[in-house]
Parts: C-alpha cells; sequence; structure tokens
C-alpha cells in the first residue's frame, strides 16, 4: 500500500472478517486492509490513493444490511466511519441536527430527545446503523406509515466523490430549488456515488404518547380490512404484521411466552397516536368491530410505556432470532392494497419449489413491504443453501416485476440482488444509472461491483 495516506489502519484476521461483511452471510469477506478515517479530508485523501493505485474502496457503517452492499469479498479496503461520530450541531429554530457518518441512528434519536426534539425515522438496529449508511440506503424502518424514508429527513450531505471532490449539498436548506438536486442521488445510492461524511436530518417536536395493539388475524384476506378500518378509525404510526412462525422463533430466542393465547397464522403490532390514553375507546371499538366480522380472532393493547415496548418486541426480535438459520433474506414491496394476493403468489412459489424450507414472513403492511426469510436447513451447507436460493430468485423477482414491485424495498441492491435488477428496471434506467456512475466516479473505487456489475 504505497503512499498511503497517514489513517490509522488495521489488517489483522479478525478486524478483516469483521469489517469485511455485513449481516449476510454468502460471501467470504476478504479485504486488504480497514481504514479509520477521523475527518472529510481523510477520506478525500483516501480516495485520491486508490485512484493513483487503481485500488478498491467500500464505505463500512453499522453493516447491518442485508443484501450485501458492505461486504468487501475481493482484496478492496473498507472504509469504516467508527472513528467519526461527532454530533456537530442542533438548530432548534428549523428544528435539525447535525452529524458525522459514523454516529448511530440511536445517538440522534437520544440526542433529539435530549432537546425536547424528535427524529421519527426507527428501526430496531438503530443502535447499530449509523447516519451514512441509512442514508446510503435510503433506511426505511417501522413508521414509514407515518414518517416516509430517511430520504425525506435528509437536509444536507457532505460528501467525497470518486474523484475525491468535497460536495456540499443542500447546505441544510428548506427550500432550495437552484437546479439539480444532487442530495437525492446520493441517498439510495449504496455508497457507489461517493461516500458520504456529514449528515444534516430534519427534526420534529416529539409524538403524542402512544398505544400499541397486538392483533391475532383469522388469514391472510383478513389483513387488509383490518388496516383500512384502522387507519380510519385511529391516528396510525405503524401497522407490522409477522407470522406464527415468527413468534415461536423470538419465543425461543428471548425465553418469553407470546402474550395472546389464541392460535392464529399472522399478527400485527398496531401503533396509534393516544393522548392521555383517550383513544383506548375508539380502538376497542374498532377491535369489536374486526372480531365480529371475523377478521381478528384475538388482541392486546398496551395499558403502559412499558407494555407497549414488550408487544414491539415481538416484531422487533425477529430478524436477530432467526439470525442463527442463516436466513435468505428478501425485503420485498408491492402496491400496498396487492400485499396478500402477492404475498400467497410467492408463499406458494417458494412452496413449489423447495417444500421443505421453512419460511418466515413479516413486513411494513403499511407501506407495502413483504420480509421473506428463507431458513437454511440445518443439514445443509451455506454453499448448497445459497445455489437453491440462487436458483429461486429469478423467479422470486419475476413474480415482483408482475406486480410492478420492488425487488428491494430498504435494503438496497447491493451484491444479493445485483444481477436481477434488470427484471424490475428498463435497459434504459440501468444505462442512465452507470452513467452517473462514471461521471461520479470515473474510475470505479467506490464499491466496486455494487447495483451493477462495472
Amino acid at each position: 500500500m504505497s503512499d498511503f495516506p497517514d489513517i490509522e489502519r488495521l489488517t489483522d484476521d479478525e478486524s478483516l472478517a469483521h469489517y469485511g461483511r455485513d449481516w449476510t452471510r454468502f460471501w467470504t469477506p476478504a479485504p486488504q486492509a480497514v481504514v479509520f478515517p477521523r475527518s472529510t479530508d481523510d477520506v478525500a485523501n483516501l480516495v485520491g490513493w486508490a485512484r493513483s493505485e487503481k485500488a478498491a474502496l467500500v464505505p463500512s457503517g453499522g453493516r447491518t444490511g442485508l443484501s450485501g452492499g458492505a461486504v468487501a469479498p475481493g482484496g478492496e479496503v473498507v472504509v469504516s466511519f467508527d472513528k467519526m461520530r461527532a454530533i456537530k450541531g442542533l438548530d432548534e429554530v428549523e428544528p435539525s441536527i447535525t452529524v458525522e457518518a459514523g454516529a448511530t441512528i440511536g445517538e440522534v434519536q437520544r440526542h433529539a430527545a435530549d432537546n425536547d426534539l424528535y427524529y421519527p425515522v426507527d428501526w430496531a438496529a438503530a443502535e447499530s446503523s449509523q447516519a451514512g449508511g441509512s442514508v446510503a440506503t435510503n433506511a426505511g424502518g417501522i413508521r414509514v406509515l407515518r414518517y416516509g424514508m430517511t430520504r425525506d429527513w435528509v437536509r444536507g450531505l457532505t460528501v467525497v466523490t470518486g474523484t475525491g471532490e468535497v460536495l456540499e449539498l443542500n447546505r441544510g436548506l428548506v427550500k432550495n430549488n437552484a437546479g439539480l438536486d444532487l442530495r437525492h442521488l446520493m441517498v439510495g445510492s449504496e455508497g457507489t456515488l461517493g461516500m458520504i461524511t456529514e449528515v444534516t436530518f430534519g427534526l420534529i417536536d416529539p409524538p403524542p404518547q402512544r398505544s400499541v395493539l397486538l392483533l391475532a388475524f383469522a388469514g391472510l384476506d383478513a389483513i387488509m380490512p383490518a388496516f383500512r378500518a384502522l387507519r380510519a378509525g385511529l391516528d396510525l404510526s405503524a401497522f407490522e404484521f409477522f407470522d406464527a412462525a415468527s413468534t415461536e422463533f423470538v419465543a425461543n430466542g428471548s425465553g418469553t411466552q407470546f402474550p395472546l393465547e389464541t392460535q392464529a397464522p399472522f399478527f400485527a403490532v398496531v401503533e396509534f397516536d393516544d393522548p392521555d390514553a383517550a383513544r383506548q375507546e375508539a380502538a376497542l371499538e374498532v377491535f369489536e368491530k374486526l372480531a365480529e366480522d371475523g377478521h381478528v380472532v384475538d388482541g392486546l393493547i398496551s395499558q403502559s410505556q412499558a407494555q407497549a415496548e414488550e408487544l414491539w418486541h415481538w416484531r422487533e426480535a425477529i430478524s436477530e432470532a432467526i439470525a442463527p438459520s442463516t436466513p435468505y433474506k428478501n425485503d420485498l414491496s408491492v402496491r400496498i392494497s396487492a400485499v396478500p394476493e402477492f404475498l400467497s403468489a410467492l408463499d406458494a412459489l417458494v412452496g413449489e419449489r423447495y417444500p421443505d424450507f421453512r419460511v418466515v414472513w413479516f413486513g411494513h403492511i403499511g407501506d407495502g413491504n413483504l420480509h421473506m426469510n428463507v431458513l437454511k436447513p440445518d443439514d445443509w451447507s451455506i454453499e448448497d443453501f445459497r445455489r437453491a436460493c440462487d436458483r429461486l430468485s429469478p423467479e422470486v423477482f419475476e413474480l415482483v416485476g408482475r406486480y410492478r414491485g420492488s425487488l428491494s424495498a430498504e435494503h438496497g441492491v447491493g451484491l444479493l440482488k445485483r444481477d436481477y435488477l434488470h427484471l424490475i428496471k428498463s435497459a434504459g434506467e440501468i444505462e442512465l444509472m452507470r452513467a452517473v456512475k462514471r461521471a461520479f466516479d470515473p474510475d470505479g473505487v467506490l464499491n466496486p461491483g455494487k447495483l451493477f456489475k462495472e
């Protein structure tokens, strides 16, 4: 690594394995080094070195992604933002908060709360997910129904492009119509156009007190009528569904018992605004009507913040609970109204091709996002399991295409879905994406091989 910038780096096997992967386990990490910049200038110097040495850089945040977007399998240099975690400032007037890329979303949320403000984009891995990575993947999470995606809260970005140029995009402005807004090209670009070093997020006033319903559904066809009725009768902030298999894994993983006694194929955690517990009666009325119509067979409403958190646990703990089974994960999206029909068709497809595979379903019904998790049988090797999943993937994504959906609702394309992008995007779209990549990264040093083949 000749003429390497004066930046902390690690090359021991343990660090290379740790920083060279994300939550996927289908690739063996093999970076040549992990580096820890402490400033935007450090990142720019790294890019300059990479261009001169024809090296590849893989930006690394909290590595909680599920598409292989932060994997370094081919001798790349991993650029970790663990040393860039500063809270740069909080503006109470706008309001907004500016942080370095390595600050976790949990830190952003707590700092906002300490100032009586609120950052609303949230998910189970918020304590480890980093601000830069959340922007690079346009993370969604559990309250998209109310607050939208990360994109909707990015006020400004500092980015180092593949030429080493430092861009300050939008500068935190609320209104700016002076030409193309390059900020939005960076959101969701998976580190292929530039490395994000600072982010300014918009903030809002804290929401009112919330309550949580845990509901058991009679069947798949009951979910959308329930969603419509609850959205009409309550101010929903989340509607998260999961199947019976999910509850089994969470119960076994945490040593706890599911709070509903009635057996059912599907469940949902429903969060709604409930200032001073004034909406409990309205929630009960909606529940009783759904039960009368045969859609809901059991339910429970939280009576305290602690109980609300306990009910949320059954949704938020699923990914961690199934992780030992090396799941083949797909976060797919279709139009909200098409969710039940699509889920039924997809479940039938997997059952037909691999009847012995166990599938765990959960997702964000309120925004049309389904998480399909095919679990590796205990007696299968990872290699054999991946080959089977690779044979299944084209059919899954072709089905997504027929429903005019997306093969990645939250976690990006990365390596996992790169070769299937043509199933949902036209050749013209993909070529324009390639042209944008060439404009920002002419030498291909930033996260090469992700999104599409170079």
